[in-house]
Order: structure tokens, then C-alpha cells, then sequence
């Protein structure tokens, strides 16, 4: 039996799922985007090769297009990135946000957070637009060798900026990826990524993989 108020539910349900989207006047289409899986454990890695920084040459690497927009100011840091920073809260941080796409759709935000100190030490930290390069290249050109890293990884429903930047169904979970470097005796930056959850799929590689490539 043809019931409109179930239908309704189930297309409802799909929108925030953003499987599919609704246009008024235009009924619903198919969103049919192709996951993207990123390598975190080479990603900023200054050994792999690369074609400017880490996320262009992965995006490009898979054969898709990258694009990103950049803002860059200074402001108050959090209690949450002072802590990873080792800095007291509220003292000035630069920040460097990325809008970044793949394919034209939206991908990811990154957030990442410098001390004052480093960059009095890399002033291009400071400057509006992109380093070429990438910034920990840029770091390592100035003496300011990035030698290991920490990786906090989360899952959670969007805000509803981040639902509106990314371009995500309410009921799409974002997953929220935080990389703090360090130098050899303290932490250089906090790097806060948002990613689509439906979208991105991430891996690491630790160990010997020898076997693994070998018969993949």
C-alpha cells in the first residue's frame, strides 16, 4: 500500500545522512562523491616526495584535483591548544586555517596553531596565503626540524559551521584528527584537522609492511 508519509520519512532520513539532497522545486538527487583514503603516517613526512605540500601531492597523487583557501591571523590561544603548545592560555598564537576541497567538493578544514616564539623565528608563518612547500618544509629550511608528532583522533556530530563549511547532511558525524609536532625539546605546533566523515577514509602504516606489499 502506497503510503506518502513513510516515503517522506525515508527520503527525510537519507537528506541527513547526506546520502542524498533536496532542492526545492528540483525533488532530490544522488550524491555520488568517491571516498578519499589518506596515508597519515607519511602525510608532512620530508622524506616522501612531494609535489608542494603534503595535501596537494596526495590529492594529486590519487589523480584528483586539489584546491584550498587560506586565512591567517593572530588571536588568543585556547586552553585546549595552549596546553599542547605548552604556552600560557590566552597568549597570541598565529593561526593558519585551510578550506581544503578535492574534486571541487568540500574535503576538510585544518586549523593549526604556532607559537609566538616560532614565529618571530619563520615569519612567512605570519603572512596571508600559501607556503608552496608546505609549512613543516618551510620549519626545517629555518632550522626548526620537526622530528616527531602526536595523534589524536575523534569522532562526533557536526557544529552547524562546520555542517555549513564541509557541506554535510545532519546526520553525517565529522571525524576531528589533532596532530601536535614537536622539535627535539618542545611542541612547534597544534594542527586541528575536521574531516567529512562520509567522505574520508584514513590509514597508518607502522612497522615492517614488506609482506603486506608483497601480496597486495
Amino acid at each position: 500500500m502506497w503510503r506518502p508519509a513513510s516515503y517522506r520519512r525515508r527520503l527525510s532520513l537519507l537528506v541527513s545522512q547526506g546520502l542524498i539532497s533536496s532542492s526545492q522545486g528540483l525533488g532530490y538527487e544522488v550524491k555520488a562523491h568517491e571516498v578519499f583514503e589518506l596515508n597519515a603516517s607519511r602525510f608532512e613526512d620530508l622524506a616522501f616526495p612531494q609535489n608542494g605540500d603534503a595535501y596537494s601531492t596526495d590529492v594529486t597523487n590519487a589523480g584528483r584535483r586539489p584546491h584550498q583557501t587560506f586565512r591567517v591571523e593572530r588571536l588568543p590561544a585556547s586552553a585546549d591548544v595552549a596546553e599542547r603548545l605548552r604556552v600560557t592560555a590566552g597568549t597570541k598564537a598565529v593561526l593558519r586555517f585551510c578550506h581544503r576541497y578535492v574534486d571541487d567538493v568540500p574535503w576538510s578544514t585544518q586549523a593549526t596553531y604556532y607559537p609566538s616564539w616560532l614565529v618571530d623565528a619563520s615569519p612567512r608563518l605570519a603572512e596571508p596565503g600559501d607556503i608552496e612547500e608546505g609549512t613543516t618544509r618551510y620549519l626545517a629550511s629555518r632550522g626548526i626540524e620537526q622530528v616527531g608528532y602526536f595523534d589524536e583522533i575523534a569522532a562526533r556530530m557536526p557544529t552547524p559551521e562546520e555542517a555549513r563549511l564541509l557541506e554535510i547532511g545532519a546526520g553525517v558525524p565529522v571525524m576531528i584528527w589533532t596532530r601536535t609536532g614537536y622539535s627535539v625539546d618542545r611542541p612547534i605546533r597544534c594542527t586541528i584537522t575536521t574531516f567529512r566523515g562520509d567522505l574520508n577514509r584514513m590509514n597508518y602504516e607502522i612497522g615492517e609492511l614488506s609482506a603486506r606489499s608483497e601480496h597486495s
